[in-house]
């Protein structure tokens, strides 16, 4: 089975060490009990225990030191890190979160040149230290360019840095904060180490509603030597962004965790409820809610997966990734919010309720999509890649499932953070053309006439800086590619050829969602117009194929898993 399932692990690994460190983290949640995680939610106590278990288990140090710098089981590896995230956001997010900032916070220092900080960094991993990301401030958010935060030359050498960071998770107890400013009078940017614990450095409050802590923290005067800096100028740019090309990335992750379990408790609740002398299962639209969120979920896995074996394998030469990355952080999260707007169609008032775990669930999906700022950041970034995918071609290296015990060296020195529009990709007809499920073949028609619209009346001037138009021609072909790379997993994991085109049924409705959307824009050209109503078209149906993933795949997971209480 292609979905998680805690109390039956049976993802492969090459050594015992990940292996220990995913039943380690499920045994931990599993004692806890349902009742306690919900109380703890209710009641926003900060994660202690987790934290203090996580430290005896060496779970954080071993899954974010980069080989060399820890215990000889440390390694930055992408493959177990992902599946690490989802399990911890299986059961909450808050749990999730304080990891993934971590991730954020280690980025800056893993790209530095700075051995001391790398060293010390390891040091509190290994005693159990979590980290934090200083880049948003409370005026700019997460505009690099506007840093309010500046480091003051001093005369007899090293800087007083002044100003405050927000939005900024492990505030409250960061072993380092890795923060983003300026250096005064001048032009150049700066990445600095600073201590939480510091006299000097205020945590001011909590920004958010949660047991998450997301701080306010101001720098009165704090002081800063040459031994803390860890990257300036250009260097500490190209930082900020290819920390959050790594960190980012786990969003999606997130959102398959959170939408698993929603799905085990949803489905069990339905299936085991009579309404009207028949189970609530046997409805047909309950059937049809159930099975989209069903392969939607899958599908979200598989693309995130594949997408990880491309960062994996990224090279200066290969940075395919820089589209794929944000194509998971926009449309895995966006599709996770689809698959718990399915689910609570179907579960109702039940979804409110206090004991569940879906009122977490479906309070929490919506957080994902605008960790990363908005939906619009990530299309914005996707679109640059349009020309090339579509018109440039070129053959590139086969990329196969990447399980290996590697680690991941690239993803800390990925040089610099443009060029975007200079990266090459495949023809995308190579993978489609391998398929020829019905629904498969349809999508492949409406890709065809989305081209063929980029060509005969491709955005002008005004429609490129009219961001609303923009959106929907993103989405149209973020699906192109979110397809692609479904497809090419399907292979590497023998998906049956009854769930692919059960996947395709939803991606055929979507698309032509999408071309209604964009044919509705207010700049939408006639012939673009015309061409949208091309794309417009309606699913196979197989009776027969939708009956089939429906017994052999939906119902079967009404009592595969249940949180111990």
């Amino acid at each position: 089975m292609v979905l998680l399932d805690p109390k039956n692990l049976s993802r492969p690994y090459s050594d015992s060490r990940s292996q220990e460190i995913m039943r380690k983290a499920v045994e931990f949640f599993e004692a806890k009990g349902k009742s306690a995680l919900k109380r703890d939610d209710r009641e926003q106590v900060w994660y202690a225990d987790f934290l203090e278990y996580a430290k005896k288990e060496g779970l954080f140090a071993t899954t974010l030191t980069p080989a060399g710098y820890g215990a000889t089981d440390s390694r930055w590896d992408t493959w177990r890190n992902c599946e690490f995230a989802e399990i911890l956001a299986f059961y909450g997010l808050a749990y999730w979160y304080t990891w993934q900032v971590s991730v954020l916070g280690l980025g800056p220092i893993w790209m530095s040149e700075n051995e001391e900080v790398k060293k010390r960094a390891a040091d509190f991993l290994e005693q159990g230290g979590i980290f934090a990301f200083g880049l948003s401030e409370r005026a700019h958010g997460a505009d690099v360019y506007s840093t309010d935060m500046e480091l003051i030359p001093q005369e007899g050498g090293g800087y007083l840095a002044r100003g405050e960071k927000y939005y900024i998770g492990n505030g409250n107890e960061a072993a380092l904060v890795s923060t983003f400013g300026k250096i005064r009078d001048t032009d150049d940017y700066v990445f600095f180490a600073v201590d939480s614990q510091n006299e000097h450095y205020e945590c001011k409050r909590n920004v958010v509603n949660s047991q998450s802590y997301v701080s306010n923290f101001a720098l009165n005067d704090y002081p800063v030597s040459e031994k803390d800096i860890l990257s300036r100028g250009r260097e500490a740019w190209n930082a900020a962004l290819n920390t959050v090309n790594v960190g980012k990335f786990n969003l999606g992750w997130a959102s398959i965790g959170i939408c698993t379990h929603a799905l085990y408790e949803a489905v069990h609740h339905a299936a085991n409820r009579q309404l009207y002398g028949q189970s609530v299962t046997d409805f047909p639209h309950v059937r049809q809610l159930f099975s989209d969120a069903y392969v939607r979920l899958v599908a979200m896995k598989l693309v995130a997966l594949r997408a990880a074996d491309y960062m994996r394998s990224a090279s200066a030469e290969d940075r395919r990734y820089l589209l794929y990355n944000p194509v998971v952080k926009m449309k895995v999260t966006t599709q996770g919010e689809d698959v718990v707007n399915h689910l609570w169609d179907v579960i109702a008032a039940k979804g409110f309720e206090r004991d569940m775990y879906f009122e977490m669930a479906a309070r929490d999906i919506r957080a994902l999509p605008k960790l990363e700022g908005t939906v619009h950041v990530n299309i914005a970034l996707i679109v640059k890649f349009m020309p090339n995918y579509f018109f440039n071609p070129q053959d590139c290296p086969e990329i196969g499932r990447r399980d290996d015990a590697a680690d991941d060296t690239f993803l800390f020195s990925q040089g610099p953070a443009r060029g975007l529009g200079e990266i090459r990709f495949p023809d995308y007809e190579a993978t489609y053309g391998e398929f020829s499920q019905p629904n498969v073949s349809i999508f492949r028609e409406q890709i065809a006439v989305f081209k063929q619209m980029l060509e005969k009346s491709p955005p002008g001037q005004s429609q490129s800086n009219d961001v609303d138009f923009l959106l929907a021609v993103g989405e149209l072909f973020t699906l192109v590619v979110y397809g692609q790379l479904l497809l090419e997993n399907a292979r590497i994991y023998g998906i049956e050829d009854d769930l692919i085109d059960q996947i395709f049924d939803v991606f055929v409705r979507d698309f032509s969602r999408f071309a209604l959307q964009l044919h509705g824009k207010p700049s939408s050209t006639d012939i673009q117009m015309e061409h949208c109503l091309k794309m417009i078209a309606k699913p196979a149906v197989d009776a027969d194929r939708y009956g089939r993933v429906w017994e052999q795949q939906v119902l079967p997971l009404r009592d595969r898993y249940a949180m111990n209480p």
